[in-house]
This record gives structure tokens, C-alpha cells and sequence, in this order.
């Protein structure tokens, strides 16, 4: 579950910063960002290894 949130993450901020550089798609790009970010704290929260 933890590498799931992981890659869940990771994948997220890639499409933000796609959409962020390539175009604007208003919040849902900052939505994703909040996503992602929330799945990374919850992993180091949890004690994963990066």
C-alpha cells in the first residue's frame, strides 16, 4: 500500500507540472498538487523509505 501512495504521488506531481508548464486547467492542476503532496506526508508520516 505504501509504494501504491508512492507512485500515486510521483505520478501526480508529474501530471502538475505538465499542466502547470503546458497549460492552464485552473484548480483541478492545483488539486492534484494538494493529492500528491498529501500522499507523500502520509508516507514519510508512516515511516517509508524513499
Amino acid at each position: 500500500m505504501g509504494n501504491l501512495l508512492y507512485i500515486i504521488a510521483v505520478v501526480l506531481v508529474i501530471i502538475w507540472a505538465i499542466g502547470f508548464l503546458g497549460y492552464h486547467a485552473g484548480g483541478l492542476i492545483h488539486i492534484l498538487l494538494v493529492i500528491a503532496i498529501i500522499a507523500v506526508l502520509l508516507r514519510v508520516i508512516r515511516g517509508g523509505s524513499v
